[in-house]
């Protein structure tokens, strides 16, 4: 299960691509641990690995009601009051989501990172103070819990794609090489061989599935299409619940 910002909508899909079995924000985008938790507490899921993407520590309370709301929906700013959540409460927060995780599955891992997308709307300093309250709330939560890793996918970008080559044109958002590249790491910290070894199998069935043919409608690419679905069926029963594709811990 992935949550959080559009950087844990970004490698969801790359999960889905390569068949895992993923869940990815079932309610929307989540930038801040309040709303993590938000999403954890209204999903049963008993995921083996959760990976919760902390996009800032910003939130809005509705006057009315108090409550930090995960999407103003587009409702005037007055009736919402915004909040910059400590050090300690974004460590609550994210712990509340844990406990849960954890009594609905006790060999839970769970995935901590920082998005690398930067907030212009608070100014380059403001982003960077938020992002600073995130790290070090991420770092207390791996002292406090052994099922809970770091993976640093804010300092990759940051401090090994320096260029502006790896954003897209807004200049903010990672490009999809920056993506890519992150993805690779991340796997080499976290799958098992047998990921790895599914992966590579995968790879040229998946790319076979991409194929544009010039005649869509031939019998050729029919059988074609036919016997590399039948290779995918095949390739996935292989790897299918109790014996799937997992998670090494680091």
């Amino acid at each position: 299960m992935l949550v959080g910002s559009c950087f844990a909508d970004s490698i969801g899909r790359r999960f889905q691509e390569e068949r895992f079995p993923t869940i990815v924000n079932p309610y929307g985008v989540m930038y801040n641990p309040a709303s993590i938790l938000h999403t954890v507490e209204r999903t049963d899921a008993a995921p083996r690995v959760a990976f919760f993407t902390l996009g800032t520590n910003h939130v809005y309370r509705l006057k009315e009601t108090g409550q930090i709301v995960d999407n103003c929906q587009k409702r005037p700013q007055r009736l919402f009051d915004e909040e910059l959540l400590s050090i300690d409460q974004c460590v609550d927060f994210l712990s509340a989501a844990v406990d849960i995780l954890i009594q609905r599955n006790g060999d839970v891992n769970i995935v901590l990172t920082v998005s690398p997308i930067r907030y212009a709307k608070y100014g380059f300093h403001g982003s960077q103070l938020s992002k600073a309250t995130l790290l070090l709330a991420a770092d207390a939560m791996t002292r406090k819990y052994e099922c809970v890793h770091y993976f640093p996918a804010y300092e990759i970008v940051l401090d090994e794609l320096r260029d502006y080559r790896f954003y897209q044109p807004d200049m903010l958002h990672p490009s999809q090489q920056a993506v890519e590249y992150i993805w690779t790491l991340f796997g080499d910290a976290f799958f098992s061989n047998r990921a790895k070894d599914f992966l590579k199998e995968w790879e040229p069935i998946k790319l076979a599935l991409a194929h544009r043919p010039f005649n869509p409608d031939s019998e050729e690419y029919k059988s074609f299409l036919a016997q590399t679905r039948q290779k995918e069926a095949a390739l996935l029963s292989r790897f299918s619940a109790g014996t799937a594709p997992g998670f090494a811990s680091p």
